[in-house]
């Protein structure tokens, strides 16, 4: 009876982890095409070092 026991729950925690596997891939598929939008489109509010485009605004603080 503890073989039968020990089977099932082997059998459960595969397919648990089957699951898992499939969860995470799909996560990491779906992040990395965000990642791939968002650096394919450029914000125009920011310049290449990252810092903020101030404009007129910012000259004429200086």
């Amino acid at each position: 009876m503890a073989d039968q026991n020990d089977k099932t729950t082997r059998q459960d925690r595969t397919s648990r982890d089957d699951r898992l596997k499939s969860a995470l891939r799909e996560n990491l598929k779906r992040r990395k095409a965000q990642a791939r939008e968002r650096s394919a489109s450029v914000d125009p509010s920011q310049n290449e070092d990252g810092s903020l485009n101030e404009g007129a605004a910012g000259e004429a603080g200086k």
